[in-house]
């Protein structure tokens, strides 16, 4: 079991796929190299970024195992797997699979279509998958722009403190920063919080977050090796500098359709991840190269990950 907090930065991986929208599990291989050069230390597969929400429960377990016939040997890398929101009764299935093929982690968000109706539940939906895995560790996945599971993560920990041996902390995607300092600090600080916007990454290590999953670190991970260096250094001002170099990036995201702009920018680091599927848009070959000058005059060579 994972019984270390995790420091640094944790992608989340791409779900590869071929012409066809099928699997590209070759790639998998390629693309944990990558991760690897560039001191990534971990992977968050089959989330958003992963496109978890897309792939059947097959596609899911095929993911799982490319990944951790890579990584179940390498002790200096945290491989956590993203098991789903609606369907309590495959996230059970897939924390059994996850625990028997070696993953060092499992998460799981609010569901969505059937909502929690408070903490208490939610909490109860934690307790019966993590059952289902006792020997991995568990991190609750809060995204509640995507979830609508607008809970106070506090209170979540309050309710699932000394019930749950194997919930590790939070993956935190939100940007109440009340909140999040709050559950950092609770329990003399026993919970691993984990930022999950990229885009404010300085403001949560100001509040002391040691450790960051992100889309944007599969692409640009010596961005945030500067920006947390020069943190650590006390050079805030280039730390700032970072930061905005960071949001350039990222809001070209939302100008060229949201989360598929993301394979795009992987085509500029040659690992080829193929499109996402619908219901999201991908860009036409105008919209690309449209893409490719606004990249280029950012600088993105100077700071993008290198295989």
């Amino acid at each position: 079991m994972l019984n270390q907090k995790i420091e640094g930065l944790v992608a989340a991986p791409f779900t590869p796929f071929d012409q066809d929208g099928n699997l590209n599990c070759e790639l998998i291989p390629s693309y944990y190299e990558l991760l690897k050069q560039n001191k990534i230390k971990g992977a968050f597969i089959c989330g958003s970024t992963g496109e978890g929400v897309s792939l059947t429960f097959d596609e899911k377990v095929s993911v799982l195992k490319a990944w951790t016939a890579l990584t179940k040997q390498d002790d200096e890398f945290s491989l956590m797997f993203f098991l789903g929101g609606t369907n309590i009764k495959e996230c059970m299935e897939l924390a059994k699979i996850a625990e028997r093929e070696g993953a060092d982690a499992i998460s799981f968000t609010s569901p969505y279509y059937f909502k929690p109706a408070n903490v208490q539940q939610l909490a109860k939906c934690c307790e019966e998958i993590t059952a289902s895995a006792p020997n991995t560790a568990f991190y609750y996945y809060h995204i509640p722009v995507l979830t609508g599971g607008n809970f106070s993560m506090i209170n979540l920990l309050k309710e699932v403190d000394g019930k749950i041996p194997n919930f590790r902390g939070i993956k935190y995607t939100h940007e109440d920063f009340m909140d999040f300092l709050s559950c950092l600090n609770y329990a003399d600080r026993k919970y691993d919080m984990l930022w999950g916007r990229d885009e404010n990454m300085l403001s949560a290590l100001v509040l002391g977050t040691k450790g960051a999953v992100g889309s944007t670190y599969n692409y640009a991970a010596p961005l945030y090796h500067e920006l947390m260096d020069c943190y650590d250094k006390g050079q805030l001002e280039e730390a700032n500098k970072w930061q905005q170099k960071s949001i350039d990036m990222i809001q070209l995201l939302g100008k060229y359709g949201g989360i598929a702009t993301g394979k795009a920018y992987m085509k500029l680091v040659d690992l080829d991840c193929g499109e996402f599927r619908l219901p999201i848009a991908n860009m036409d070959e105008q919209q690309f190269a449209a893409f490719k000058t606004d990249v280029s005059n950012l600088g993105f060579d100077q700071f993008k990950s290198k295989k």
